[in-house]
């Protein structure tokens, strides 16, 4: 049966009212009714009959997994164009700096879907397949634009994976990297305007009896190669840090990236945050907004902030506090607070019913969600909102790495499918 072509493009509307349609196109309604199935003989066919310009609007549907699915019923005609392998690639590119967050891998690769169906992302579709069967043998470092970064644990070998298209990619780990210990960690990018390539960033900490340093190297994917060591001092430890070990990069929060640079946590130390310019290939070290180790047992973590640039999200407990890196007209950075709320008051929730505090466990950059654990639950915060929904219950400790991409399932009319397929990136 197919579906009414106005009812997928709008959902509802009244007759003769004007309406709007994806991205700022407006049209009038009437205009919509009829539209045609079928392809136009005439040059002076009604706009939606060209099929160009149909393809324009289907584009700009929701990147939600289904939206394509969906559209896809409606006729023959509808399904050819969004079926087409080009114009998969086009959807997946349209939506490329918004995408949804699909769902959220553990360290070994294990997945969880943060979606509802119809957008659930059917059970082992990211599952990683390797030909020599090693694929339990990587270990997850980070997600980032829809790749995931992977080292092996016993071979010098990293593994980016793209789950949608399947595409990987191994490669050697470069020198000074040799041994991945517990003070290396990375992040993987696309290459800027460049969906086919990437780039790599490692970084690790060098500790001496003297002092400690960061250092870092970026592989380039379509050079095949790793670039020059970069280093940077870090500070000592801080007096009143009761952790025992020299300062070192976090390795259990992924990277952040926020405009050209990316953001990892340091430990042992009150300035807390190793920066990376990809840009000018620098590395350097800001402090945190507030006195980690004054507040007692506290949660802290990198994050994007509502308006792009750098923030800092601080929780103690249930009181929550959002930061931002400003830069004033003299070129002077700061941390100004944003926002700041008690997660328990603001959802009336039993603290002691939740285990009696929070956990941070990961934090998805582009939709601005943090991944929050109690003793027995997972929960996920949307940070705009204030929305919190709770994933499911569970008991493990561990951090959640959300992955953010564009993925449709399967097209097709009437009931041949046998389940969700997907829209091959090729």
């Amino acid at each position: 049966m197919e579906m009414d072509a106005t009812l997928v493009l709008m959902g509802s509307f009244r007759p003769h009212s004007r309406v709007s349609l994806f991205s700022g196109l407006f049209f009038d309604s009437t205009a919509l009714l009829p539209i045609s199935c079928h392809h136009p003989h005439s040059p002076a066919a009604p706009p939606l009959e060209d099929d160009n310009l149909l393809s324009e609007i289907l584009l700009r549907l929701p990147s939600e997994p289904s939206s394509l699915s969906r559209a896809s019923l409606v006729c023959k005609r509808w399904f050819g164009l969004v079926s087409d392998p080009g114009f998969s690639r086009r959807f997946r590119l349209h939506h490329r700096r918004n995408p949804p967050l699909l769902a959220f891998f553990d360290k070994f690769h294990g997945i969880y879907s943060a979606m509802e169906p119809p957008n659930r992302v059917p059970e082992g579709r990211f599952s990683l397949q390797l030909d020599d069967g090693e694929g339990a043998r990587f270990l997850l470092i980070g997600c980032h634009q829809g790749l995931v970064l992977s080292r092996h644990r016993l071979l010098n070998q990293l593994l980016v994976w793209d789950p949608v298209t399947g595409d990987q990619h191994r490669f050697a780990r470069p020198l000074g990297f040799e041994t991945l210990g517990p003070s290396v960690h990375g992040a993987v990018l696309r290459a800027a305007g460049d969906v086919h390539h990437f780039q790599v960033v490692l970084v690790r900490t060098e500790i001496s009896e003297q002092h400690s340093r960061a250092i870092a190297s970026v592989y380039s994917s379509e050079t095949g190669i790793w670039g020059n060591l970069m280093s940077t001092p870090l500070p000592p430890k801080a007096s009143n840090s009761l952790l025992l070990f020299p300062p070192r990069i976090n390795t259990v929060f992924p990277g952040v990236q926020v405009g050209d640079s990316l953001y990892w946590l340091l430990s042992g130390i009150t300035a807390g945050i190793l920066e990376f310019d990809l840009g000018r290939q620098s590395l350097s070290v800001i402090h945190v907004p507030v006195d980690i180790y004054a507040r007692g047992s506290s949660h802290f973590t990198v994050m994007r902030a509502d308006d792009g640039g750098l923030g800092f999200f601080f929780l103690s407990r249930f009181t929550t506090q959002l930061w931002k890196r400003k830069i004033d007209s003299d070129g002077v950075a700061s941390w100004v607070m944003g926002r700041t709320f008690e997660i328990d008051k603001l959802f009336s929730l039993n603290s002691l019913k939740w285990g009696g505090v929070l956990t941070i466990r990961g934090f998805a950059e582009d939709n601005n969600v943090v991944f929050l654990s109690t003793a027995t639950s997972l929960f996920m915060l949307q940070l705009e909102s204030l929305q919190l929904k709770k994933l499911f219950d569970t008991t493990i400790v561990g951090f959640y790495h959300p992955f953010e991409s564009v993925y449709a399932a399967g097209t097709g009319i009437g009931g041949g499918h046998g389940g969700p397929e997907l829209l091959h990136n090729t």
